[in-house]
């Protein structure tokens, strides 16, 4: 969030509050049917105190797209590009860590089915900033890279999806690796893994 170092402990945890049952019931339902009342509920808090930090729900949603978006701003940043073709997870092992920052408010956008629109919304700017460094870091073409990031993030997210559904069964560090490889090698890049870790005597050979 913006200016968050600024912010009391006191006021972040409630601003967190707030935002995650506002993720939560936007798991829900639609977001023109969720109420003041219903998140202030639900943060336990009352609607003055909600009125202390946002205008409405849909300020709200701003702040939820803009902190995503300078997070992965922030990530690919820090990471370059050619390098991260060599080794895939130096990119995921930075967005697993802005996962684990709040791992309930990530699980609700994640987990999202009947009301999509924010999670697309997020995931359109994500492609685009992540083209603009594509495009700035390794000689591609818009089109190709347009393809590749649309393959990419729908199984991204769709793994995620599933890994939050099923109730994190394995850790998040685990699940990223295995997406960061399939995004950058492919499925012959998990085989080579499996078979370079699975014990000599498993192998049949």
């Amino acid at each position: 969030m913006k200016g968050e170092k600024a912010i009391d402990p006191r006021t972040r945890k409630t601003k967190r509050a707030i935002r995650n049952a506002f993720a939560k019931l936007l798991a829900e339902k639609d977001v023109d049917r969720i109420t003041i009342r219903e998140i202030a509920e639900l943060a336990e808090i009352n609607r003055k105190t909600f009125y202390r930090y946002y205008g409405g729900i849909y300020q709200v949603v701003d702040e939820i797209e803009d902190e995503i978006v300078r997070a992965l701003e922030t990530v690919l940043k820090d990471v370059d590009l050619n390098e991260a073709l060599k080794e895939p997870y130096l990119i995921f092992e930075r967005l697993t860590a802005i996962i684990n920052t709040d791992i309930d408010f990530y699980g609700y956008l994640l987990s999202m089915r009947k009301n999509v629109s924010l999670v697309s919304k997020v995931t359109a700017m994500m492609k685009e900033k992540t083209k603009q460094a594509l495009i700035e870091q390794i000689d591609i073409d818009e089109h190709l890279a347009d393809v590749i990031l649309e393959y990419a993030s729908a199984g991204m997210i769709s793994v995620y999806q599933k890994w939050i559904i099923s109730g994190r069964r394995d850790s998040i560090e685990s699940i990223s690796d295995i997406i960061s490889l399939m995004s950058f090698q492919g499925i012959t890049g998990v085989l080579e893994r499996y078979r370079s870790d699975k014990p000599e005597s498993a192998r049949g050979g």
